[in-house]
């Protein structure tokens, strides 16, 4: 009797704590766990977190505490309202940095710009600015554009269209992307976009990367440090991945020290890459707020982080504009009018690709694409720490060295932003 007492008191504590979490469920959109706090619908929508993150904005107003696990100081504030933003990003723009932790999440860029802070913040983007109003710089990403399109992607859909197969337009955008940012950056052209599609392992290794960081914003810090320990998991296919890409950045920026040292290539026109721009800068302008321009580690930081702007940010872009077009028949309909009335268009379906001069007559396409920017972000949340206790104005408090993300998503789709 006694064990059957203890196993009916079993099933009652069972029943109740599922009643329990039942009545948390309808009653929230989170549900705050004993020692797991809210990961276990994090890890349940891993693979559509952003929409995911989106729906507990808007049932919490644009402002949301997250709570993690007991103990692993994994809490933080996840802002999209208007207000908060502008305060958090301009106001008071010098309370808020990425801080120590952001740039161990993102180690492989090391002190590159996604991960810097003050003064090096702003001397990198001094220099990228300047970098990317130079004619040269406009000119070579326009020629790259170009032959890719005309030598990889017309290619890759031309055999397709003949052979009558399928693609992956996730994957050929990825790679028109990864080949455009490696040959602007590096003046070298991996030709990863070919009718074969078949895999680059340095292309390869840069989305095992991108991946793993992926994760670790997911993860509280004590255990992907832990899997990173162990060699397990994302971390160990991270660590293979940075050192296979890592090799093939030093490489590159050896064979154009080479290059330079025998005047074989120019800083000039169609043959201009970032990386001879930086390697040709004259020697006075190297050392300036402590960054040395010329040295393998800025250099190789640099790589790294334009490498992480110019390939996924391109590439999500354009699948969810054709998403956008797939899915909306009107969408497509007014974008191919557009065409054919400002466009010499082929009406017998022969390729033919149209100068940049030519398209800034299609206005109704830019409206597209600003419109699918705006509501799905290639770089959807911003990371914030605070320095010092703060309020916002929406009235929550901040501590010090408290997380924030600003949910740049969520700013886009709230319908109260939109007028």
């Amino acid at each position: 009797m006694g064990i059957l007492g203890n196993g009916e008191m079993l099933v009652a504590f069972i029943f109740i704590v599922f009643l329990w979490v039942w009545f948390l469920m309808r009653s929230s959109p989170i549900v705050n766990w004993p020692v797991f706090g809210m990961i276990p619908q994090v890890l349940w929508n891993a693979s559509h977190i952003h929409d995911f993150a989106t729906y507990i904005l808007q049932c919490y107003g644009g402002t949301f505490l997250f709570k993690g696990p007991w103990f692993t100081g994994f809490d933080f504030l996840l802002v999209s309202d208007p207000t908060n933003i502008h305060y958090t990003l301009s106001k008071n723009f010098s309370n808020y940095h990425k801080g120590p932790e952001f740039k161990e999440i993102l180690e492989p860029l090391g002190d590159g710009i996604f991960a810097a802070d003050y003064d090096s913040w702003r001397t990198q983007r001094r220099i990228i600015h300047s970098l990317f109003k130079d004619n040269r710089c406009e000119l070579a990403i326009k020629t790259s554009i170009e032959k890719k399109i005309l030598k990889g992607l017309f290619l890759v859909l031309e055999n397709a269209s003949k052979v009558g197969t399928e693609i992956d337009i996730q994957e050929v955008s990825q790679k028109f992307a990864f080949d455009n940012i490696c040959q602007l950056v590096l003046g070298f052209d991996p030709n990863s976009l070919s009718t074969e599609l078949l895999e680059v392992p340095v292309e390869k290794a840069f989305s095992d990367m991108e991946e793993a960081v992926l994760y670790r914003h997911l993860l509280p810090t004590s255990v992907w440090k832990l899997q990173r320990w162990l060699q397990i998991g994302k971390e160990k296919k991270l660590k293979k991945a940075w050192n296979l890409f890592a090799d093939f950045v030093q490489q590159s920026i050896t064979r154009k020290r080479e290059q330079l040292s025998r005047n074989i290539n120019q800083v000039q026109g169609e043959d201009f890459d970032l990386l001879t721009h930086f390697l040709a800068t004259d020697d006075e302008q190297e050392d300036q707020s402590g960054i040395l321009i010329k040295s393998n580690k800025f250099l190789g930081d640099l790589t790294l982080n334009l490498f992480a702007a110019g390939r996924d940010t391109i590439a999500a872009s354009l699948v969810w504009f054709f998403w956008v077009v797939a899915t909306q028949p009107c969408v497509e309909k007014n974008i191919l009018e557009e065409m054919k009335e400002n466009l010499q268009v082929d009406t017998k379906g022969k390729w033919r690709f149209f100068r940049f001069e030519e398209l800034s007559k299609l206005i109704y396409l830019h409206a597209v694409i600003c419109e699918v920017l705006r509501l799905y972000p290639p770089v959807p949340f911003n990371h914030k720490v605070s320095i010092a206790p703060d309020i916002l104005p929406s009235g929550h408090h901040i501590p010090k060295k408290h997380e924030d993300y600003i949910f740049i998503i969520f700013n886009g789709k709230d319908e109260r932003n939109m007028g």
